[in-house]
């Protein structure tokens, strides 16, 4: 078959074994290198032509992957980002730096691509198997960046790191972002566990940054950086502070590092989080060769990504935000507040069924009004009436003043937040970058058919 549309060649992708939609029900023969090492084989390895940068981690690796691939191009290097999960279109996956590629050229590839793999089989001794929707996207990302003649592409892991398809890669550098208890039916249920997981993307000789971790994560990292003779650059020795606030116009950060310079940078892409990001990815640039003083900083100063605190409509401020760990969830909620303090806010909130669901309601009760329970989109599975009973027992025990709904359709959920915000109130969506997607959507739905009325 020939794909004359680059959605035809993702459906057909999603048609495979589609890893990406468990939550559970882990198993090595699926989760694997090997069979990723023979396709690539296959196609002719073309993962090597080009250096690589490779993340993982449980939050941060979207924001801090896209400062490194947009100061990568800033010093005239042709840039591949490959990243996940998109939120609206196919494209946000396979991107030049965060920029779309042309769809004649990400069509001809892919023909080219599902041209090299027709013959591919595998067999070992459990018997024939076929390569997974995640494999076969990661293996034709690699045939891209090859194909459109990229100087380096920046990775970021799927899920975990060990078995990820995008493994396979030997980098000049490996990023591993702030580790929390996530995928845990998968990855395992303590922080060393799920460390250890993310911690085999370092590879032999090849230096490692981390930021910020706990004690337990970080003494993994570092066991495992010294058994790979990998040096160990971690973040939180290199700076001194980082200082960061969130405007309405930008997120101002501070950054003073240990030498006794600060970095003042003024990040379009807002939140809290993103100081610690930005000084994440300004350390990877100088540890990898590439930082160029000035240029470095305003090509993060300029990032802009889709899903990450990202205002969508001026009045009423509606928000939407991918958080889904502990952790990034209470700095949305910092910055949140340093914006709208004193207004009465409205949440919809959505998790899918293998996060930390109590402590992330227990940072939401405090700053919100009204909280709207809504369904995580159909990709990945989760349980809203379960969801929505836990918040309303929290609410119980000390939140009285909170309102609480439930609607499991986005469309439906982004009307009620519009009704209770009143024209004026700040709407926030948070949870899952799914959920972030479909408001996404049913808010530019709601405005095609709001212009079509107005011009018939």
């Amino acid at each position: 078959m020939k794909y004359t549309t680059f959605e035809e060649f993702c459906h057909a992708a999603d048609s495979l074994t589609n890893l990406e939609k468990r939550t559970s029900n882990y198993s090595v023969r699926e989760y694997r290198l090997d069979r990723m090492k023979a396709l690539l084989d296959h196609i002719g390895n073309p993962e090597r032509d080009y250096q690589t940068i490779h993340l993982a981690g449980s939050k941060g690796k979207g924001s801090t992957a896209s400062f490194i691939a947009n100061a990568l191009l800033a010093v005239n290097l042709k840039t591949g980002l490959y990243m996940s999960p998109h939120l609206i279109d196919y494209r946000e996956r396979f991107t030049l730096g965060g920029s779309f590629i042309e769809d004649k050229i990400l069509v001809d590839a892919a023909n080219i691509f599902t041209s090299l793999i027709q013959g591919f089989t595998f067999s070992d001794d459990s018997g024939f198997s076929k390569p997974t929707t995640f494999e076969v996207y990661t293996s034709y990302a690699f045939f891209l960046f090859k194909y459109i003649g990229c100087d380096i592409a920046v990775i970021e892991t799927g899920l975990g790191g060990r078995l990820d398809a995008t493994n396979i890669i030997t980098p000049i550098l490996s990023i591993i972002t702030p580790i929390e208890l996530e995928h845990t039916a998968i990855l395992g249920n303590t922080l060393e566990k799920i460390a250890y997981e993310k911690s085999k993307i370092i590879k032999q000789h090849v230096p490692v940054c981390i930021s910020r971790q706990k004690n337990v994560v970080r003494e993994v990292l570092e066991k495992e950086a010294a058994h790979m003779n990998s040096h160990l650059y971690d973040l939180m020795v290199e700076v001194e502070s980082i200082a960061t606030r969130t405007t309405h116009e930008c997120e101002v950060v501070d950054i003073t590092w240990v030498h006794g310079t600060t970095t003042h940078l003024k990040l379009k892409l807002r939140g809290e989080v993103n100081g610690e990001n930005s000084a994440l990815a300004l350390l990877a640039l100088k540890i990898s060769g590439y930082y160029k003083e000035g240029i470095s900083e305003k090509a993060i100063e300029e990032t802009t990504l889709v899903g990450r605190m990202q205002l969508i409509n001026d009045t009423p401020p509606l928000i939407i935000d991918g958080a889904h760990t502990q952790e990034s969830l209470r700095h949305l909620m910092n910055s949140v507040e340093q914006l709208y303090s004193e207004s009465p806010k409205i949440v919809i909130f959505g998790a899918l069924e293998d996060k930390d669901h109590i402590h992330m309601i227990r940072l939401l009760l405090p700053t919100f009004s009204h909280i709207i329970v809504s369904r995580p989109g159909t990709f990945k599975k989760s349980n809203i009436e379960s969801l929505f009973n836990l918040i309303r027992d929290e609410i119980e025990k000390e939140h009285s003043s909170v309102s609480l709904y439930m609607e499991q359709d986005a469309s439906l959920a982004l009307s009620l937040a519009l009704s209770l915000s009143k024209g004026v109130y700040p709407i926030i969506t948070t949870g899952s970058f799914y959920l972030a997607g479909d408001i996404l959507n049913a808010y530019n739905e709601m405005n095609e058919i709001l212009e079509e009325k107005l011009c018939p």
